[in-house]
């Protein structure tokens, strides 16, 4: 299966990405480890990203598109992978539909962690405490959050329109959330062998 996680800033992406690609037994595949393990590789592609990352800028969707089409031909991702932190907008979604029809494939499912701002904000500033996170503070949790707003939330009606996103309720315990997207793509798997 391949699937999009979607959902702002502190929502808990991370944690259910790591309990879903555990039960399914495919990658997971983060932008910001895949940006940071090309930067590391000192490549041509590395120098180019670097450049943007380098003077505050998000790399452009075609960098990006570049680095995922990479990672989706290794062959650990041949029966699927989870999506976390792409696509980030709809450019770059657009681009990962094409690759994947080009490959013979689509996205089953995406999933939109949904959460109230106020407790976003409240989930952040703990979690930097606890980590010593010195990137949360109030002011980058705002930017992030508006940047969420602008550029990502788009994608929430593109998915929508194509019959694949499926809100889930970010709010309730890490268990229940779970245990909801669980069944969402269970009912996926069984729509996907009919």
């Amino acid at each position: 299966m391949r699937i999009v996680f979607i959902g702002p800033p502190g929502a808990g992406k991370g944690t259910q990405c790591k309990r879903l690609t555990e039960r399914l037994s495919i990658p997971h595949l983060s932008t910001g480890d895949m940006l940071r393990a090309t930067l590391e590789q000192q490549s041509a592609l590395g120098r180019q990203i670097a450049s943007f990352i380098n003077h505050g800028m998000l790399a452009p969707d075609y960098l990006v598109m570049r680095i995922a089409k990479k990672r989706l031909l290794e062959s650990d991702c041949k029966n699927g992978c989870l999506f976390d932190g792409f696509p980030r907008t709809i450019p770059q979604a657009q681009l990962l539909d094409e690759f994947l029809q080009s490959l013979g494939t689509q996205l089953d499912l995406v999933i939109n962690l949904k959460c109230q701002q106020e407790e976003l904000v409240k989930r952040m500033l703990k979690r930097a405490m606890i980590e010593f996170r010195a990137d949360d503070t109030a002011e980058t949790i705002a930017s992030r959050l508006k940047v969420f707003r602008t550029m990502t939330e788009p994608l929430l009606e593109y998915y929508r329109h194509r019959g694949v996103l499926c809100d889930v309720d970010g709010m309730q315990t890490p268990d229940e959330v779970f245990e909801q997207i669980r069944e969402m793509v269970s009912v996926r798997k069984h729509k996907r062998a009919e």
